[in-house]
Formats: structure tokens, sequence, C-alpha cells
């Protein structure tokens, strides 16, 4: 299932429908999503709130934009529960994924995340004690190890209001985890967390099998930790400004860096762009997007 082509370029559809506040980008038809994707050149889409989840219908959504399934995220709770009940909760999504030929499985722990409550500071996110690493990296090792079996990757998604969102989460997430657990490299959530994405890519070069390419608008992020803002208010701007998500190319990521970093990658890259598509349009950004990626991926002999 995993493809032997070098990088394919991928989106997620959260730059058009946010799926953590549903009710922004709501109006937009899945069919807009895919027809802009494929007219800024995107070749896969991950998963979003708006689309089928039984494969028949899947594939016909996709079908007539070209557009191939990159798998999507699930959310985990193993915190609170086993690995072996977390995979057997997982059996609709495992069972999508495979019928859908990819396998990208995307997990992050949401048991006690906070990026999804507009009136929470993402400063007030979940910590892990020193002690807790173990059990919780245990757990997330075996179910990697049962989806392995499965010939699925989990795709480990640090992330912003989460307990793995700094460079010392995932230092000591990535130490505790066996090697069945695969690291999802988001430039955004890097960078916004504290993080050199490129740092992050060097590091773990050898278990990076997803990235998720966003950039950081500096003068928002500097806004949100300064005004101890919640996730979603900065992601979406205050008033009439901006996000501190854009696209590559419009922000403070380095991204020849970070590719630079990831000589010899072979997957997907998905421009994960989250903002209000009211503000920021979405095909527009889209091709800024695609155009960027493609420059640097180029420049530095990864096209």
């Amino acid at each position: 299932m995993h493809s032997t082509a070098a990088i394919r370029i991928g989106a997620n559809p959260i730059g058009w429908s946010n799926d953590d506040l549903q009710e922004i980008g709501g109006a937009t038809p899945l069919e807009t999503c895919l027809a802009e994707a494929r007219e800024a050149g995107f070749v896969g889409m991950e998963l979003g709130h708006k689309f089928p989840r039984e494969a028949a219908a899947l594939k016909a959504a996709l079908a007539p934009f070209g557009m191939a399934c990159v798998g999507g995220w699930h959310s985990v709770e193993l915190l609170r529960r086993d690995a072996r009940t977390e995979f057997d909760l997982a059996k609709p999504h495992r069972d999508l994924l495979k019928a859908m030929g990819t396998d990208i499985f995307i997990v992050a722990e949401t048991s006690n995340a906070i990026h999804g409550d507009r009136a929470m500071p993402v400063s007030r996110r979940p910590r892990l004690a020193a002690e807790d690493w173990a059990p919780f990296c245990a757990r997330m090792t075996e179910l990697a190890d049962r989806l392995r079996d499965e010939g699925l990757r989990l795709c480990y998604h640090h992330h912003m209001g989460t307990i793995v969102e700094s460079r010392a989460d995932i230092e000591a997430f990535m130490a505790g985890c066996g090697p069945a657990v695969n690291l999802l490299l988001d430039t955004g959530h890097a960078t916004w967390g504290g993080s050199d994405p490129a740092e992050l890519a060097t590091a773990y070069r050898a278990r990076i099998s997803h990235v998720h390419a966003k950039d950081v608008r500096r003068p928002i992020m500097d806004k949100a930790r300064a005004g101890d803002w919640s996730f979603l208010d900065a992601i979406l701007g205050k008033g009439s400004e901006l996000g501190v998500y854009t696209v590559p190319g419009d922000g403070m990521v380095d991204y020849r860096a970070v590719f630079r970093a990831l000589k010899g990658y072979r997957g997907w890259v998905i421009v994960e762009a989250e903002q209000d598509p009211v503000k920021a349009h979405p095909l527009t950004y889209a091709k800024t997007g695609v155009a960027h990626l493609r420059a640097t991926l180029a420049a530095e002999g990864l096209s």
C-alpha cells in the first residue's frame, strides 16, 4: 500500500471546512473543496467530517476529482483505555483505510486535550508527569504493533493543546515508544509549540512517515502567546485579522531547511492550512502553498 512515488502533495480539507469548529466553512459543499483542491494541484486528500465513511461512497466522492485518499485523523484515549480496546474501537476506521488503499493511520491522544475548547487558553493544556510517560508509551506501542500487523502505520500527530506539544514532550514520547510508532511531522504545530521543525526532521528522520505542511504567522503567534489565547481563537484570528496558521511560503517556517533534513523521504506532504475560509480564500491560499512546496522540493532535489 505504500506508494513508490517519492513525494506527493495532498491537502487536508480543514482549509475549506474546520473540523474542530464545524460551523467554520460549514456551508461549503464537499464537491467545492475537492474541485478547488484539484485545481490547486493536489493529488490526494485526508479525511474530514464531510467525507463519507463507507468505502464505496468515499471512492465515488473522490474519483471524479482524481483524488487519492491519504488516511485521516483518529482520536485515541490511551490514558483511559488499554490498547486492545482502542484497537477494537478503531475497526471502522481501520477497515475504511484498508479499503481505500492507504496505510496512513493518524492518531493523537485526545482524552484530555483542550484544542477544541474555544474558552480554554492553550497555555492550560494538559501535561504528563514524568512517571506517566512509560505506561502511556507502552499502550501506544502496543496499538502501533497491532496496526502494523494489519498493514497500517500509526503516525502520531504532536498537536497544540495536547500532552505531546513541546520539544520535551516529543522527545519523551519518541524515546518511550517502540519502532512501530511513527511521527507525523507537523511544521506548524512544531513551530508554535516551540520546536524547530528542521531539527525535528533531523532528529527523527528515520521515523517520520507523514508530513503536515502549515506555516506560521509570527505576529499572530506572538499575540496568541502574549494574550493567552485559545487554540481556536488563534487559528481563526480575532476580529478582521488572519489566524496563526497559513500555507507554506506565507509565514516563518524555513521549508528548504525542513526538506533538506528529510532527504530520501518518500510519502505524502499534506498542506493543512487551518484558517477561516471567509478571511483566507481557500483556493487562493491552496495555490500559493502548492507552488511554494513544488519550488522548495525541486530546490532540495526531492520533487
